[in-house]
């Protein structure tokens, strides 16, 4: 197994870990920073969902840069990418922190792709993510992260940047499934 498609597993890896920071109550407290209140327990999951989200690039970036893209690396990142996500979405709605019907629009987009994918690897098939993809995703990490630091920043001026952000979110999330489903329909077709 090559270095980027470990660095994608380690990305799996900090799932759980981030689960446990923002479900259990270690008693940590409050904080208050650049105008937003915020447990602890709130930052700690932040900063572990960005370093996680993080490896998205560091494994995407090394694997064209040393020549290692791979099948398995095809699969996993977005697979890995979708785990995190759907995860954080799932917490925030947990605590209420998101509204529900973006969550499951969100989610639903990705099994979606995630089962054509998995059809169309069964031809022989496997495509890497296309820009907008990588769009959504950024968007996704940006609009968490906002969510997940309680609007920091943005509570000094009172815009709802996270929730901006994250309508932002579910508009390229929606573009995107439609424009994968739109350029993999022929594929998708053949193999039935």
């Amino acid at each position: 197994m090559n270095v980027p498609n470990k660095i994608t597993i380690s990305r799996i890896f900090l799932i759980p870990l981030f689960m446990v920071i923002m479900l259990v109550d270690f008693g940590w407290g409050e904080i208050t920073l650049l105008g937003a209140e915020m447990p602890v327990a709130h930052f700690v999951g932040a900063l572990i969902f960005i370093f996680a989200a993080t490896t998205d690039w560091v494994d995407g970036y090394y694997a064209r840069k040393y020549n290692q893209v791979t099948n398995l690396g095809k699969f996993l990142d977005p697979l890995a990418d979708k785990l995190l996500v759907s995860a954080a979405l799932i917490i925030l709605v947990e605590l209420q922190m998101a509204p529900s019907w973006i969550v499951i629009v969100i989610i639903s987009r990705e099994f979606a792709i995630t089962g054509l994918r998995l059809v169309l690897a069964g031809t022989g098939e496997v495509h890497a993510a296309a820009m907008l993809g990588k769009i959504k995703m950024w968007m996704q990490i940006v609009a968490i992260s906002a969510l997940l630091l309680h609007n920091i920043f943005f509570t000094m001026f009172n815009v709802p940047f996270d929730l901006i952000a994250l309508y932002i979110a579910a508009f390229f999330t929606i573009w995107s499934g439609v424009d994968y489903f739109i350029k993999n329909w022929g594929a998708f077709k053949d193999s039935k």
